[in-house]
């Protein structure tokens, strides 16, 4: 999927929501995209892989755990000392945790990159990490602050996660399903993200819209992982823009369904997160006219 194409499908949900006035079909819509086949997308990827295939480029993998460990600590501490609402610490740490690695970071990377493969390891890699992280944090705030063995159990209970947990088991204790399994859950699971990408239009709002979640998301989402990685990465070009490019995405569409899910600012997250993917196509369009 283009950027285009992905411009095109949230104007779609844009659209039908000012057509159908209701939010129920929406409301079904998040729920079997990102419940449903979301898991099959999250099950197929991920029991697909090996371990030589998680570290084959092994500055990507480690660049990733740098880049969440520095994200999510960042907006961690900000969140604790300066941000009062209890929801909004979450949905920050959360949209400033999960990237958009695939249904706009491929498109990005390809304007930089002949080979995406380094790009795809990143992906893979991230959501291997992130989804659990993202989930216990959204189940931990949304319940008043529970206590963690609550909110590890209201984290399972989002099937995205357990399926993710249950393929990376798989991977680690070498156990293969059949391809042509996979490839049929991963073919069914795909429509996921243009059924999400919809979702994610017709809710948008920017009514909710504050400059200040703007610059907060926009500051430990993308700035920092931004000048973290010019400034430490010395490696090839093939290598550098691949980590740079993924590790520098707005939030993920799936961030704002998680939000969704646990009812976590989701309309707040959603504003900027728009905004932020906006600037983010710019920012990259106009790197590229400078390489």
């Amino acid at each position: 999927m283009n950027i285009y194409e992905m411009l095109a499908l949230i104007g779609t949900g844009l659209v039908l929501r000012r057509i159908i006035k209701s939010e129920k079909p929406f409301a079904h819509l998040n729920k079997f995209a990102s419940q449903v086949l979301l898991t099959f997308y999250v099950f197929s990827n991920v029991a697909s892989k090996d371990i030589a295939y998680l570290v084959e480029i092994k500055i990507v993998f480690l660049y990733v755990f740098l880049v969440i460990a520095l994200s999510l600590g960042a907006s961690f501490l900000y969140a604790r000392f300066f941000v009062e609402d209890k929801k909004w610490q979450g949905a920050l740490m959360i949209l400033s945790t999960y990237p958009n690695t695939v249904a706009m970071g491929f498109p990005i990377a390809s304007l930089f990159l002949d080979d995406l493969t380094p790009a795809i390891i990143y992906a893979s890699t991230n959501t291997l990490i992130v989804l659990p992280i993202a989930t216990f944090v959204a189940a931990h705030y949304s319940s008043g602050k529970a206590s963690l063995r609550e909110s590890i159990i209201r984290a399972l209970r989002f099937p995205p996660t357990s399926a993710n947990i249950l393929a990376l088991t798989l991977v680690l204790l070498r156990i293969r399903l059949p391809p042509q399994l996979l490839s049929g859950m991963n073919k069914l699971g795909w429509w996921s993200i243009p059924l999400i990408l919809i979702y994610f239009g017709s809710r948008i709002n920017l009514q909710k819209f504050e400059w200040r979640k703007l610059l907060e998301v926009g500051t430990f989402r993308i700035a920092i992982p931004f000048v973290f990685v010019v400034l430490t990465l010395k490696t090839s070009p093939e290598i550098f823009y691949a980590v740079l490019v993924e590790a520098s995405m707005p939030p993920a569409i799936m961030a704002n369904a998680i939000l969704a899910h646990y009812r976590l600012r989701e309309e707040e997250g959603i504003g900027v997160t728009i905004v932020l993917t906006i600037m983010t196509l710019i920012l990259f369009l106009v790197l590229r006219t400078l390489t």
